[in-house]
Order: structure tokens, then C-alpha cells, then sequence
């Protein structure tokens, strides 16, 4: 007798066609938020962003009153700046590591808006970097002088734009900002302070007259997470001229 075979006949397996694996995507680059100084806006650092082979992603925070926000009203105390600050920095951070710094009146608005994000609980910056600004205990704030000779001459080395307020137009729309940003200075008073659990560098020129190495030093009370000084050739505004050497540093310390 014959026995049938009642087994399913199993066809070999057909190759899947091949797909491609996607390509992983690119690491995003760290982001650097820097806070203008006294008088500018962001427009002042949107050149950093054109530097090569830069592992940085340079994000420029703006300030109200100028720019764009040129309508808006300028900020009264460092206290009301910094928040704004703070605001504006978890915004572009979206959740991603970052770097902050600033410049001289930006320094401490910098400074001042990681205060902020710690008291509320906000991210804090892998990395803080103050340029060319004494600790906020050793300040010495700059007054316009009323004499109009002497007040060009001060706008000239506060904001590294020499040829800007040779045009009266464009002096006129410039002043409001830098008045304003001194004044807020002026009435600055550092609060007690407890260090940062961030690390801090703290860069300077070589040449800055404004800001005595020992004022400038001084921020190593600043942070209870490791402290650096870099010095670059030049003075109170070396980075118009060494803006790629600071990008290189900062890239270095993170």
C-alpha cells in the first residue's frame, strides 16, 4: 500500500530585497548663547556663526529695544534683564547641552541669568564664560559723561564700533540702547552669592585697563565646579578683532 505524504510542501526562502540602513544623523552641534554687551544687540555676534570647522553652534540672544525688538522697551534693572535672559536661553536650548557667554555688561547678565535658571529650576549651562568683566563684587560700572566730546569718545571703546557714531543719525539711534544698558549697570548691587555648580572661564585682554586682573580673577568665588582664565592680546573689546581665537578657547574648555 501507498502511503501518501501529507506533509506541506515548504518552499526555500525568498531573499528579501535589501533595504538600506538609514544614515544615523549627524551630532548637533553644542550651542554657544551669547549675551551682547552694553549698548549692542545680537547683530554683534551673528558673524561668529560663519567661522569653520567650529564644533560650536553660535546662538545669539537678543535684547529688547534694539535690532528687530527695536520697539520694544529696554530692560530697567539687571534683575529684570537676566530673567529675560534666562527665558530666551531655555528657549533655544530646547532641552540640549549649551554654553553661555557674554561680554562685559553681557558677562554679568550671563552670570545673572544662571542664578536665574538654578533659584527656578531651569537647565543650566555645561559651561559659563565671562569676557571682560571684573566679578560682580569688584564692579565698577561706567557713567556716560554729559560732556558730548568725552561721551563719543566713551562709546567708541565701550562698544568696539569706532566709526558708527562718527554719523550723528546713527549715534542718535545707538545711545538710547547704551544709555539705558549703563544705567541698569549702575544700579546693580551684587546679592550674596552661593557658587555655581557650573564651571566658569573667565576671559580677558591683555591690554583692558577697565578691568584689573585681580577684579577679573576674582570670579573663581563665582563656582564650586573648576575655574580658568584665558587672556587674549588687546583691550577691553580684543574680541572685534580675536573673535575666532575666543571660539577656538571656548571650544577647547567644553
Amino acid at each position: 500500500m501507498r502511503i501518501r505524504d501529507r506533509r506541506k510542501h515548504v518552499s526555500a526562502p525568498r531573499a528579501a530585497e535589501e533595504t538600506p540602513f538609514p544614515e544615523p544623523a549627524a551630532p548637533r552641534p553644542l550651542r554657544m548663547m551669547c549675551v551682547p554687551y552694553a549698548g549692542a544687540g545680537a547683530g554683534v555676534y551673528r558673524g561668529w556663526r560663519q567661522e569653520p570647522g567650529t564644533v560650536l553652534e553660535v546662538v545669539p540672544i537678543q535684547l529688547p529695544g534694539r535690532e528687530e525688538e527695536f520697539t520694544a522697551p529696554f530692560h530697567r534693572t539687571v534683575r529684570a534683564a537676566a530673567a529675560d535672559v534666562a527665558g530666551r536661553v531655555a528657549d533655544e536650548a530646547d532641552g540640549a547641552p549649551f554654553v553661555l557667554f557674554g561680554h562685559s555688561l553681557g558677562a554679568l547678565l550671563a552670570y545673572e541669568a544662571t542664578r536665574h535658571l538654578r533659584e527656578i529650576g531651569g537647565p543650566l549651562p555645561r559651561h559659563l564664560v565671562v569676557s571682560g568683566s571684573a566679578s560682580p563684587r569688584r564692579r565698577r560700572p561706567e557713567k556716560l559723561s554729559d560732556d558730548p566730546a568725552r561721551a563719543v569718545a566713551q562709546l567708541r571703546e565701550l562698544t568696539g564700533q569706532p566709526d558708527a557714531f562718527a554719523d550723528p543719525e546713527i549715534r542718535d539711534l545707538l545711545l538710547p540702547a547704551l544709555r539705558a544698558d549703563l544705567a541698569m549697570s549702575e544700579s546693580y548691587r551684587p546679592q550674596p552669592h552661593h557658587p555655581l555648580p557650573v564651571p566658569l572661564t573667565a576671559l580677558r585682554g591683555t591690554a583692558d585697563t577697565s578691568v584689573p586682573a585681580a577684579d577679573w580673577r576674582d570670579w573663581a568665588a563665582y563656582t564650586s565646579a573648576g575655574f580658568r582664565t584665558v587672556e587674549f592680546p588687546g583691550g577691553h573689546m580684543y574680541l572685534t578683532e580675536s573673535w575666532p581665537d575666543v571660539l577656538r578657547a571656548v571650544a577647547e574648555l567644553v
